[in-house]
């Protein structure tokens, strides 16, 4: 008996994730058959590298004036001077642009009355979901890799720090998770893929806006509360090369918050 239900397990596990990758497939190839990917992935490549120019220039004026000044040429923090004010924009940067992202992962399906055709098929609402999240990681993944390529051209004129890189990498991929499970969660609320952009990108000003009403209200038990849930208060320590299990902790959990709640709605769909 109990051999028999490891079995069943295992082919259970096996089963849930053979739904996973088949609803993942199905959006990657929808996202690369439309403009849609390729249009965030070069404008964000575009804003990086337009970014990281800028604040290579401003790099190398600061060592030409410290050059006159002391007579010898300054050792660069390329970290501290090119890397850092880059990641510490990325913030805005994709909380602009991974809504369109999202947009369409359940607005469409509903908008084509195939959610209804999901609902009845062998596969679970969690195996949907996270099927669709899986996708647009993903595509995620893929820009801030691509990204990569830019420390690793200049390692070959000058140091690089990479374990502060990497922990400011880390804390993107993350910040970035919980933006596309935001955007997943307001896409599974309307047919119309603009209003799940708007909405999106206004429950991610909110959380970002509430940084700023943290730093008006400092001292008081609300203020605290407030700094918890900014998203900004949690990204910093990962640009400053830093890697704090609570700041992972908020974004793992806001993470599996949302997505939950993406559930819950889609869920509520098979009984309307």
């Amino acid at each position: 008996m109990p051999r028999n239900t490891a079995k069943h397990i295992k082919n259970r596990n096996v089963s849930i994730m053979t739904h996973i990758r088949v609803i993942a497939g199905k959006e990657l190839r929808s996202y690369f058959m439309s403009p849609v990917a390729y249009v965030v992935i070069a404008m964000f490549l575009l804003i990086v590298g337009v970014l990281t120019y800028l604040a290579a220039i401003q790099a190398s004026t600061v060592a030409m004036q410290q050059m006159q000044v002391r007579g010898v040429v300054p050792a660069l923090h390329v970290n501290e001077l090119v890397f850092r004010p880059v990641f510490g924009n990325l913030a805005i940067i994709l909380l602009l642009l991974l809504p369109m992202l999202t947009m369409r992962l359940f607005a469409e399906e509903r908008k084509m009355r195939t959610l209804e055709l999901l609902m009845t098929s062998p596969i679970t609402v969690t195996e949907m979901v996270l099927g669709k999240y899986l996708a647009a990681i993903v595509v995620f993944g893929v820009m801030v890799g691509l990204t990569g390529l830019t420390p690793l051209m200049l390692s070959f004129f000058t140091d690089i720090e990479w374990l502060p890189l990497g922990a400011a990498y880390f804390g993107l991929f993350l910040m970035g998770a919980l933006f596309l499970s935001v955007g997943l969660f307001s896409s599974s609320l309307t047919e119309n893929q603009i209003i799940a952009v708007f909405v999106s990108f206004g429950i991610l000003l909110l959380f970002w806006m509430v940084g700023w009403a943290a730093e008006a209200l400092q001292g008081q038990p609300i203020g605290q509360v407030l700094l918890y849930l900014s998203i900004v208060n949690h990204f910093d320590p990962f640009v400053n090369g830093l890697i704090d299990t609570r700041d992972v902790v908020y974004y793992l959990t806001s993470i599996v918050f949302w997505i939950f709640l993406t559930h819950r709605i889609v869920e509520s769909q098979r009984w309307r």
